[in-house]
């Protein structure tokens, strides 16, 4: 078998943001030097998320995006954190609002959710969102399952007639992936803690994706060889993914790696479609 190709996020999201940087100075230049905002809140102080919304500042800093940061305290309750979004929805300078998934117990992340703006659901997380997104109209994708079909069309893989199996259900990573691997033709399977005979449903896959959050759960004797592998899991303490890819890597057609596969283009994803956000209202597409 030929060597495997390494679907390398961390590339392409790097060559996305040079693409980017030019675009936002488009933007600065016809509105005087106005800069777009891309917000997020965190409520609480979980430092994982505290570090995934520092790298999104991050990388809006270097591609010339403001990045707002809100930090909100963790007993706030659902009505609080919706009035804070109010306000961000408002906002002329706001061209995308990030709310920082998990959120604590005694809100309701799916009203706070759906409380976004279409228009600033840059992160892809809103019910309307998913609807049109899964009917195939032009909207913003949630932001992991979209970059991981841009990394997808980027090094060429066609997934008509394939069959998929996403392992993980979640509203904002393995729903939206599946409807997304559906609207490219792919024969779609969704597997999650019911499933029966897991092993065997994702030997006969011709994409597998990992999406349930658990390090390593997907064993590497379960994956065909020749699959196209495609882990969205990370794991900081093990460094891993939701994949054994240390036993299938090498006998896959494609694999991301982790880390620098999926997480690098989550990020790219959501900074690009906050600087699309900000050329929709500027005219500038």
């Amino acid at each position: 078998m030929a060597n495997p190709v390494i679907l390398d996020g961390k590339k392409l999201a790097a060559e996305m943001e040079e693409e980017l940087k030019v675009r936002v100075q488009r933007i600065k230049d016809k509105n005087g030097n106005v800069v777009p905002v891309l917000a997020t809140i965190l409520v609480g102080d979980d430092p994982a998320s505290a570090t995934y919304v520092k790298m999104k500042g991050n990388a809006c800093l270097r591609v010339g995006l403001e990045p707002r940061k809100i930090v909100l305290p963790h007993t706030i309750s659902t009505q609080e954190l919706i009035d804070v979004i109010d306000k961000l929805n408002g906002d002329k300078n706001v061209f995308g609002i990030l709310l920082q998934h998990p959120v604590p117990r005694q809100i309701d992340e799916r009203l706070a959710f759906d409380r976004i703006s279409l228009e600033k659901d840059v992160d892809g997380v809103t019910s309307l969102g998913f609807g049109k997104m899964s009917m195939g109209e032009k909207v913003f994708g949630s932001a992991t399952p979209s970059g991981i079909m841009k990394l997808i069309e980027h090094y060429k893989i066609d997934c008509a007639g394939k069959n998929a199996v996403v392992v993980g259900r979640s509203a904002i990573l393995g729903k939206p992936a599946a409807m997304m691997l559906l609207n490219k033709n792919a024969t779609v399977t969704i597997c999650h803690s019911q499933t029966k005979n897991l092993d065997e449903i994702i030997r006969s896959a011709d994409i597998v994706v990992g999406a349930v959050g658990k390090p390593k759960m997907i064993r590497g004797e379960w994956i065909a060889d020749g699959a196209i592998i495609i882990d969205a899991g990370f794991n900081p303490e093990q460094k891993c993914g939701d994949i054994d890819l240390q036993t299938c890597a090498s006998r896959s057609f494609a694999y991301t790696p982790v880390p620098g596969g999926v997480g690098p283009m989550t990020i790219a994803t959501l900074i690009e479609q906050s600087v699309i956000s900000a050329q929709k209202f500027w005219q500038i597409l």
